[in-house]
């Protein structure tokens, strides 16, 4: 789909942006990261904001999570330690640095869609599995869309909290691992 001259340029305004915020990445210092002439930067695309919506599409700066990636056993335990570990595999704090990057007020209206996709893909396995487990009688509460966005918010926070200060605040598994705990005792 995308050329390799493409690609760097991509991969560059991404890492700018990363670092940088979209308003204060300019054209130019991508050029340069991407190794390529400014003038090839707009032969490639029409500007900064048609280089990023492009990147958005590309494995490297979207999870591209989907309902399939969840499994579901019927063990609320289990299921919920699984939602977490692909949910941080996916949505790593790289990917966090990037969705806030896209932020911008330039670019909000555009990326918004694409940043809403995950969290929103999230929600709705979540809610269809709560109800699940509800009818079952595993779970007691019937706010299965409260439950999924405070289960995701948890992992989300945590996903943010390692975006910001890498493994000083605790280890992956150990978070997943209690927290999961925790979340089962209160609804189960």
């Amino acid at each position: 789909m995308f050329d390799e001259t493409q690609e760097k340029i991509m991969n560059a305004a991404m890492e700018l942006i990363m670092e940088k915020g979209y308003g204060s990445a300019t054209t130019r210092e991508i050029a340069v990261r991407a190794g390529v002439n400014e003038c090839t930067l707009f032969r490639k695309f029409a500007g900064k904001k048609d280089i990023v919506l492009s990147a958005m599409t590309l494995p490297r700066w979207n999870p591209q999570l989907k309902e399939s990636d969840f499994r579901w056993t019927g063990d609320l335990t289990e299921d919920l330690t699984n939602f977490s570990r692909v949910y941080m595999q996916k949505v790593t704090p790289r990917m966090v640095q990037v969705s806030i990057g896209l932020r911008s007020p330039e670019l909000f209206e555009e990326t918004a869609p694409g940043i809403l996709q995950i969290p929103m893909t999230c929600k709705n396995v979540l809610r269809e599995y709560f109800a699940k487990m509800g009818e079952k009688g595993i779970i007691r509460s019937r706010d299965y869309e409260g439950m999924a966005v405070q289960f995701l918010a948890m992992n989300f926070g945590f996903v943010f909290f390692k975006a910001s200060f890498g493994n000083r605040l605790t280890a992956t598994e150990h978070y997943i691992c209690g927290s999961v705990e925790r979340f089962v005792d209160g609804i189960g």
